[in-house]
């Protein structure tokens, strides 16, 4: 991951990353294997029941999660999602302000564990999750011209 990435994406009005704009995401820390990240909740957010939908919740548990990871990288490396564990805790509704703050936990050479939790406006735990992310070498794909 090229090192810009992660100065970029700090930025107010950042634009390396359209799921962070689309959702609305901003990251508020990023570095040393932590990274916090913010999500307003407004109704585009919300299922029919009017609460903020669970795949929004594991969404921003995983990217929280990842950029935490991405905090470890060398240049020229890359990480994936490999499996990812979510507890949905309470229900979050329009309106609320998430907060998910990931952690590394253990980082092997090609593994690295990772652990979030999610905060709701209050501070009562929404959701928590734990994941596994590959890393590896960024990979140089060659264009095949017939």
């Amino acid at each position: 991951m090229p090192e810009n990435y992660l100065q970029a994406v700090v930025l107010a009005g950042q634009t390396v990353n359209p799921l962070f704009s689309t959702l609305g995401i901003e990251v508020q820390s990023l570095g040393d294997g932590c990274a916090v990240l913010r999500l307003p909740c407004g109704q585009g957010l919300v299922q029919g029941a009017g609460m903020v939908a669970g795949g929004v919740l594991a969404t921003l548990a995983d990217e929280a999660m990842a950029h935490a990871v991405l905090s470890t990288l060398t240049n020229g490396q890359v990480t994936a999602t490999l499996d990812m564990s979510v507890r949905f805790l309470s229900p979050a509704r329009k309106g609320e302000e998430l907060r998910a703050e990931a952690v590394v936990i253990r980082r092997g050479q090609r593994v690295v564990f990772a652990r979030v939790e999610v905060l709701g406006t209050k501070g009562q735990a929404v959701a928590s999750a734990d994941a596994s992310f590959l890393v590896g070498p960024v990979k140089k794909t060659r264009l095949k011209l017939t």
